[in-house]
């Protein structure tokens, strides 16, 4: 009897995956305490067919003719009443599930809950709709808890409570030899990254909570740290100078004197420095050609001349001739000699030791004069230190060199005694603005002296005769 046969099949085989369902289905019906909340998982609803006869020999009809659809709706129901009820309608006791109705009673409105008529105002369906309606607390994120060398920083600290328990100070505190001072517990500011943060609205008028500093910079409400040397200035010298008095419409006679010595102090400087420039440059009359240096000059290697005898050059040759055969001809030196060489020695060396202690103790009898080169120095250094710190200061209202151009001072804007006009009327004005501001950024270090960019054509002009102009020849 074929029916009557017991077949053994793997668990991963479709008959295999059948009857873990089936028992699956039915431990799960039997369970006393189960109510499902769909009402086709009661087993009123499933079909007492035939089932189809398949080859379960087969690898591919294993997966293909696998009913699991009643384990699959058994577990969406479990997950169904875990995120409605928080857990199995089975396990809840029977107060949170039920409740007695004795009718309806007049709840008292929380305050700030009142609308119309003193009818509890009711919220909003597009706030039901946003409200959460799982009862499944969300994962906890366990990165943003999770901190570098933890393991190695709480080890380290266990180890250090330990010591000081049993009064042992580690090294640095006893090179100090002072009490452990007490562990200052900093709070550490509360990132983006941390579930428990404080939550603030975007559109509210107020800020939010925390300063945080990379918030703060970013929203532009705390500007960057200025470095202090920003704010200094590259110069002491005044953004407009004022001209000398000599320089008005209509000056004093002195005042316009002094004016002209100074324009004619700085003209004397040039001419000096045009004349220096020409005696560098200058030829001398003794380094000119003549035209015996000329014919001597191509003569110059054609004729043979005879030498004339050095007697310098043989004295030299001599001598070195002679030291080249006394030291040829030599001899080793005896053991006698060597001992007395030694001794020389040792007794030249014990004087310069003898001479150079006389030295020390005759100095206790110049402390006099050492005080007072000691002195000497001390003042001589006071006095370069000042005329050093005169010359920083006088140098902060110079032009320093900014790039490969010096500064060139503008010439001074003076009249001569019978150009000075009468009146502010017939005053004709003299130089530029515009040179004056671009000067005056120059002399306070502001940008570096320039000059004019010189034109250069890149292509050569091209000059072509046109047939009029011929026409006209």
């Amino acid at each position: 009897n074929r029916s009557a046969r017991t077949f053994l099949y793997p668990a991963s085989s479709p008959v295999g995956n059948m009857a873990a369902a089936r028992r699956h289905r039915l431990v799960a019906a039997s369970q006393p305490g189960f109510l499902p909340l769909k009402a086709d998982l009661d087993g009123s609803g499933q079909t007492t067919g035939r089932r189809k006869r398949v080859n379960k020999n087969k690898k591919k009809n294993w997966n293909k003719y696998s009913d699991i659809q009643d384990v699959e709706e058994f577990l969406d129901d479990v997950r169904l009443q875990e995120r409605a009820a928080g857990g199995l309608i089975a396990d809840k006791p029977d107060d949170s599930l039920f409740f007695v109705d004795t009718g309806n009673q007049k709840s008292v409105p929380e305050p700030g809950g009142v609308g119309k008529k003193g009818r509890n105002s009711k919220p909003l369906r597009i706030d039901l709709i946003l409200q959460p309606d799982s009862r499944i607390a969300p994962p906890k994120d366990v990165l943003a808890h999770q901190r570098p060398n933890a393991k190695k920083e709480r080890r380290i600290a266990q180890k250090a409570e330990k010591l000081a328990a049993m009064g042992v100070l580690p090294r640095r505190q006893k090179l100090l030899r002072r009490p452990p001072a007490a562990p200052s517990v900093k709070e550490k500011p509360v990132t983006s990254k941390d579930p428990e943060r404080n939550f603030y609205d975007l559109w509210s008028a107020g800020g939010p909570e925390t300063a945080d500093l990379y918030y703060l910079e970013q929203t532009k409400k705390k500007l960057v740290k200025r470095p202090e040397k920003l704010n200094e200035k590259p110069s002491v010298l005044p953004a407009v100078e004022v001209i000398a008095p000599g320089g008005s419409y209509n000056p004093d006679f002195f005042s316009h004197q002094a004016l002209l010595l100074e324009a004619h102090e700085v003209e004397v400087q040039k001419l000096k420095a045009e004349e220096r420039l020409q005696r560098k440059l200058a030829i001398n009359k003794a380094d000119v050609a003549t035209e015996m240096s000329t014919f001597k000059e191509q003569i110059e290697g054609l004729v043979e001349e005879e030498e004339e005898p050095n007697p310098e050059a043989e004295q030299v040759a001599d001598a070195v001739d002679e030291s080249v055969g006394s030291a040829a001809q030599r001899e080793k030196k005896t053991e006698k000699q060597r001992k007395k060489e030694k001794a020389e020695r040792m007794k030249e060396l014990q004087k310069k030791a003898e001479r150079k202690m006389i030295d020390s103790r005759q100095q206790l009898f110049k402390l006099r004069s050492i005080s007072a080169d000691v002195k000497e120095m001390a003042q001589r250094t006071r006095r370069r230190r000042v005329q050093r710190k005169a010359r920083q200061e006088a140098q902060k209202s110079l032009p320093r060199r900014l790039g490969k151009l010096k500064f060139q001072a503008p010439d001074l804007d003076i009249q001569l005694s019978d150009e000075i006009p009468g009146s502010l009327r017939t005053l004709k004005p003299e130089g530029s603005i515009l040179k004056d501001r671009f000067k005056s950024l120059q002399k306070r270090n502001l940008i570096e002296p320039r000059e004019r960019a010189k034109f250069k054509r890149k292509h050569k002009l091209k000059y072509v005769e046109k047939r009029a102009f011929r026409e006209i020849k």
